[in-house]
């Protein structure tokens, strides 16, 4: 008979009685047991998010330079945006690290709305593959503001596009025929008339005439093309800063616009400028359109204007000017730049004082200053006159953007804008 011990265990007196048999078994089972007791008790790895990837991308196609959205990285798909943007909000991800994953949605929204294919638009691949995304840009700043009247920008911006999108389309003509009515035939116009012109008055002509008339003829279709792809690289440019920003807003109000300058999209002048479409007021709505052009225009483009007149040698001014002597926003009221401020100079010739009248711009559209000189002193005041009267407003402003392409077309108005400036050039006392 076994007798236990008192306080013994009988697993305690079994284990003693056979070593040789379940030591090693036993022992094993409880290194195992502890083992596996000690991985639960440890923190389990943690799955990364899905919108990980997302998040710290730079903006490295915000210039509007390359095809497709903001960052090869980032998806082209609505839901999937959507989605990611959703959870780093919910997962409190500091606003600044999803910035461009934010303003790519926003993007994604605005083409779509547009009807635009965002994964298609490439300026680099000629205009016969964008003519129809080129169009409708203007085409969807009209559906915004018919739809949203309180949207001056976009007002300005389809009305004024429809005249840009006419040179474009002149420019696409000329390249194809150069010796035909074009800027060929406008430079040798300009020669002829400064060598009949006293060569005092020649010397204080503006430089951009000067090289109009030397430069003009010489011009080729490759130059054509890249002053296109270069006009094509600003209107997406344009486009990719601030039509985001107005779908924000139009879904999400202030607080859409608030998240895009908390992300870094956006700065505090074009946060006010929200603020002040969402006062309701007149006075509101005007600081608005300021404030959005002064961004397009000064900040958004201006560099991308300084390296275009600078590019090619002279043709980039050549070209630049030959957009100012034939553009003519279509905002009712508005002057041609030649009208706004013409070129007018005076000499002293042979002890008389003589002045040279032309009815050429005394300035470039691709410089900062004038540009802005002319926006604020005549384009911007006639879009403000024309939006105080909404009767005239929703006429102009609803009249479909292809009337519009078609009676802007300069093609069909050089031969007598030749004719023109031939008869008031003149040299006067």
């Amino acid at each position: 008979m076994t007798h236990h011990t008192a306080g013994r265990s009988p697993r305690v007196t079994a284990s003693r009685c056979l070593p040789g048999r379940w030591t090693w078994p036993v022992r094993l089972a409880v290194l195992v047991t502890s083992l596996l007791l000690g991985l639960g008790a440890m923190p389990a790895v943690q799955a990364e998010p899905g919108y990980a990837a997302y998040l710290d991308l730079p903006a490295v196609n915000g210039d509007g330079a390359g095809g497709g959205g903001l960052n090869p990285a980032l998806p082209l798909d609505e839901s999937v945006l959507r989605a990611a943007l959703d959870q780093a909000r919910a997962d409190g991800v500091a606003p600044p690290r999803y910035g461009t994953l934010l303003h790519q949605y926003w993007l994604v929204v605005a083409t779509r709305n547009a009807q635009i294919d965002l994964a298609a638009w490439d300026p680099t691949r000629g205009v016969a593959v964008n003519e129809r995304t080129f169009n409708q840009v203007y085409v969807n700043y009209l559906r915004l503001t018919t739809e949203h009247p309180e949207l001056w920008w976009a007002g300005l911006a389809g009305i004024a596009g429809g005249s840009f999108a006419s040179g474009f389309f002149d420019l696409r003509d000329v390249g194809v025929i150069l010796d035909v009515p074009g800027i060929h035939q406008l430079g040798n116009a300009v020669a002829d008339l400064l060598r009949v012109t006293p060569a005092e008055l020649v010397a204080k002509v503006p430089a951009d005439i000067k090289l109009l008339a030397t430069e003009g003829s010489r011009l080729s279709a490759a130059d054509v093309t890249w002053y296109q792809t270069r006009l094509m690289i600003m209107q997406k440019h344009i486009f990719t800063d601030l039509v985001p920003m107005h779908e924000a807003y139009l879904a999400e109000g202030m607080a859409g616009i608030d998240e895009m300058l908390a992300a870094g999209v956006i700065d505090d002048g074009i946060r006010t400028a929200w603020q002040s479409v969402a006062s309701g007021t007149r006075d509101g709505y005007i600081d608005a359109l300021i404030r959005m052009t002064d961004r397009e225009q000064n900040v958004v483009i201006a560099d991308q204007w300084d390296a275009t007149s600078g590019g090619r040698g002279a043709i980039g001014r050549v070209l630049t000017y030959v957009s100012t002597v034939a553009g003519k926003p279509a905002v009712p009221g508005v002057r041609a730049p030649g009208n706004f401020r013409p070129a007018i100079v005076s000499a002293d010739v042979a002890g008389r004082t003589l002045s040279l009248r032309t009815p050429l711009p005394a300035f470039n559209w691709a410089d900062r200053e004038d540009r802005w000189t002319y926006i604020m002193g005549d384009l911007n005041p006639r879009h403000i006159d024309l939006e105080s009267n909404p009767a005239r407003a929703a006429s102009v402003l609803g009249e479909p953007f292809w009337n519009k392409l078609a009676r802007g077309r300069a093609i069909a108005r050089i031969p007598e804008l030749i004719s023109d400036m031939t008869q008031q050039w003149a040299v006067v006392e």
